[in-house]
């Protein structure tokens, strides 16, 4: 028997931020030093679509997600995130436009960040984690600009001066990807 749920769940939140010299990005409810600033406090709500994924595909690359974030230096949160919206963890997925897997990897970025098999869930995850952390050094660790570029290229993001680009598709991919990045962080 499954069970989908609609409804919305509030969280109450403490989120703190640390980059590192690396400049990689550390978040944490329960920092390890005075590094570690607080950036989020307070209720979120979480996404109704959250509930729409069955929960075994849900959870099936969880291992997967945290180490190829783990080894890629990124959070599982954002692979997460970016995996629920791009494919809804369908590792099948084909997209009308060719982007394939996961993290629906077009043959140019897959060839760019070593994919030889987009169909291949962990050679998916691993490339597109990479082109995530590319993307992040790119754009100097802005998120937004980080998944404005992932979903419309970099050249696109670079075209309107460092902004998101005025398409609603982008528009939209970004504040649902942020959405789900915030609810996967409160949930962690």
């Amino acid at each position: 028997m499954k069970i989908h749920s609609t409804a919305q769940a509030t969280v109450s939140p403490k989120i703190y931020k640390f980059v590192d010299s690396k400049g990689i990005i550390h978040l944490t409810d329960k920092p390890k030093n005075s590094r570690y600033k607080l950036i989020l406090q307070g209720g979120i709500k979480v996404p109704s679509f959250l509930a729409r994924i069955p929960t075994q595909r849900k959870f099936k690359y969880k291992t997967l997600i945290q180490e190829v974030a783990t080894s890629i230096g990124l959070e599982p949160a954002l692979l997460r995130a970016v995996i629920q919206i791009e494919s809804a963890y369908n590792p099948k997925a084909v997209s009308p436009k060719g982007a394939v897997g996961l993290m629906q990897l077009m043959p140019g970025t897959a060839k760019r960040f070593g994919v030889k098999k987009r169909t291949d869930a962990s050679a998916n995850v691993y490339g597109g984690a990479r082109y995530l952390r590319h993307l992040l050094k790119l754009f100097d660790n802005n998120i937004e600009l980080t998944l404005a570029a992932y979903n419309a290229g970099e050249n696109a993001v670079k075209r309107y001066n460092n902004q998101i680009p005025p398409y609603r598709e982008t528009k939209n991919y970004v504040n649902k990807v942020m959405k789900l990045y915030r609810a996967y962080q409160a949930s962690m």
